[in-house]
């Protein structure tokens, strides 16, 4: 089974909308992708796994491969696998610091039903 960080960025190296919230996470995440992709070139496996991910970012089959090569190529490239953890490191430590004085959620997978975030409700509240 592949870690959720390695599928976190394979899904959005293929291209599928990914929400952050602050520059600094943006920024973060918008160099990892860069380093992900680059590093795929010249690569024939992960250049297709890339591309049938962009194509249909929603497929669950084609993620996983993207996410298996990915894998595949950190094991063989300890430079990269360890860049790739710096950048992801700085990815999730802005994504806290935007949420220490608020509310940070981090959702993996998919959403059933409606996901709903608060904060500082005063009064009466109805969801339904």
């Amino acid at each position: 089974m592949t870690d959720p960080m390695t599928v976190a960025i394979a899904t959005a190296a293929a291209g599928k909308a990914v929400e952050l919230a602050g520059e600094p996470i943006r920024n973060a995440a918008a160099a990892l992708v860069r380093l992900v992709r680059g590093r795929f070139g010249g690569d024939a496996e992960a250049e297709e796994a890339l591309e049938r991910a962009a194509e249909e970012p929603r497929s669950p089959e084609r993620l996983a491969a993207l996410a298996h090569a990915l894998h595949r190529l950190r094991a063989e490239d300890p430079a990269f696998d360890r860049t790739v953890d710096r950048l992801w490191s700085q990815v999730s430590q802005t994504q806290t610091r935007v949420g220490d004085d608020g509310v940070s959620n981090v959702m993996n997978g998919n959403v059933g039903g409606a996901f709903v975030q608060v904060r500082d409700v005063n009064g009466d509240l109805t969801i339904s």
